[in-house]
C-alpha cells in the first residue's frame, strides 16, 4: 500500500448509525481497518461505524465509544447540543467542512499546542463528533486517545537525533505510558543511524545498538551506548544474557520478526519488546493477528506510523516461558 493518505469517499450500508462504536481509521489505511472489523453498518470518510462493544483494531487510530445521533436544525443548535453534554470536543469533518468549522468557533477552545516529550498527556475527557449531514450530529463523550483524531504533535528537535524515526518512539511513550527506565538494558536492533538509540539513552537507559550500518558519530559517543556491527537477527539471547528491552525498527517481512521475538520471549532473557511491522506490499493480516495474540500484547496504529504497526510485549510477573 502507498504511503500517500488517500480519502476514502462517503460509504454507507442500510439502516441508520445508532449506538455500537464508531472507529477512526488512521489516514488511508481504511481497507485494512474495515478488514480487522469485517461486518460494520456504516463508513463516513475514514470514521466506520459497527454494532456492538470496541473490538480488537489496530488500525483505529482513535475510537469512539458509544456514539450518539443528534437532530440539530442550525450551527448554534449543533454547538448547543455538544456544550450541554460537555466542555472539550475535537471535531472531524469528512464533509461540510465550513459547517465543522462554524460550530467548532462557538465551542469552548481545545488547547493545539505540540506537546513537549515527557510532558503528561491531556487529562480532561476530550469528545469526537462529526456532521452526518447538515442535520445530523454523531458525537461520542469518550474516546479511546486524549488527543483530538489520535494525533499526537510534538515539538520536535530538528538538531540532535540523526533521523525523525524518534518520533514513533516518542509516540509510543506518550500513548502507552511505558518506556524504559533510567539504568535499564536494552537492546536496539537494526539501529542505525540512531534515533532510537538517542530516545532510549535520553530515558538514562543502557543501549546495545545492533547494525551492519555504523551509528552517527554523535550517537555512538553518548555515554551508556554500545554499538554492535552485525546483523540485528543474529543477536541470541545466549549471548547477550538478560535485557530489559528489545526494541527493533528493522525493514523486514513481519512474518520475519515474529519468529525472531518468538525466540526471544520464549527464552525468558527480555521483560519488554517494543517493535515495528514494516509491510511490504499487501499488508499481512495472518501475521498482524499473530502478534496481537501473544499474551501480554498490545497492537497499534500510531499517528507517527505509516504502511506499518507497532507491537508492545510485557512479560507478566508470574509468566513463564
Amino acid at each position: 500500500m502507498a504511503d500517500t493518505p488517500t480519502t476514502s469517499p462517503v460509504r454507507e450500508l442500510p439502516g441508520e448509525p445508532s449506538g455500537g462504536t464508531a472507529y477512526l481509521a488512521a489516514e488511508g489505511y481504511e481497507a485494512d481497518l474495515l478488514h480487522e472489523l469485517g461486518d460494520i453498518r456504516a463508513q463516513y470518510g475514514r470514521l466506520i461505524l459497527a454494532d456492538g462493544p470496541p473490538r480488537p483494531a489496530a488500525w483505529a487510530q482513535n475510537v469512539w465509544f458509544e456514539p450518539r445521533i443528534i437532530a440539530v436544525e442550525s450551527i448554534g443548535d449543533a454547538a448547543r447540543a455538544l456544550k450541554s453534554i460537555q466542555r472539550n470536543w475535537a471535531a472531524y469533518a469528512f464533509h461540510l467542512h465550513r459547517r465543522t468549522n462554524l460550530v467548532v468557533e462557538k465551542l469552548p477552545p481545545v488547547s493545539a499546542r505540540p506537546l513537549t516529550f515527557g510532558q503528561t498527556p491531556p487529562i480532561s475527557p476530550l469528545g469526537s463528533w462529526c456532521f452526518l449531514d447538515e442535520k445530523t450530529v454523531l458525537a461520542a463523550p469518550a474516546c479511546s486517545s486524549p488527543f483530538a483524531n489520535g494525533e499526537v504533535h510534538f515539538v520536535e528537535d530538528k538538531t540532535s537525533p540523526p533521523n525523525r524515526a524518534y518520533l514513533k518512539l516518542w509516540d509510543a511513550f506518550t500513548v502507552t505510558g511505558i518506556a524504559p527506565k533510567p539504568g535499564e538494558l536494552c537492546l536496539d536492533l537494526g539501529a542505525s543511524p540512531g534515533g532510537w538509540t538517542w530516545v532510549i539513552q535520553g530515558l538514562g537507559a543502557k543501549v546495545i545498538s545492533v547494525d551492519k550500518a555504523p551509528l552517527a558519530p554523535h550517537i555512538a559517543s553518548l555515554p551508556g551506548v554500545t554499538a554492535l556491527r552485525q546483523s540485528a537477527f543474529a543477536v541470541e539471547p545466549r549471548e547477550t544474557g538478560p535485557v530489559d528491552w528489545l526494541f527493533s525498527d528493522v525493514i523486514c517481512y513481519p512474518s520475519r520478526l515474529f519468529t525472531f521475538v518468538e525466540k526471544w520471549r520464549l527464552s525468558g532473557q527480555v521483560k519488554a519488546m517494543l517493535c515495528t511491522l514494516k509491510f511490504q506490499g499487501d499488508t499481512d493480516h495472518e501475521t498482524a493477528a499473530r502478534f496481537a495474540a501473544v499474551p501480554g500484547s498490545r497492537l497499534f496504529h500510531l499517528a507517527h506510523n505509516k504502511h506499518e504497526l507497532t507491537w508492545l510485549w510485557q512479560r507478566s510477573e508470574q509468566a513463564t516461558p
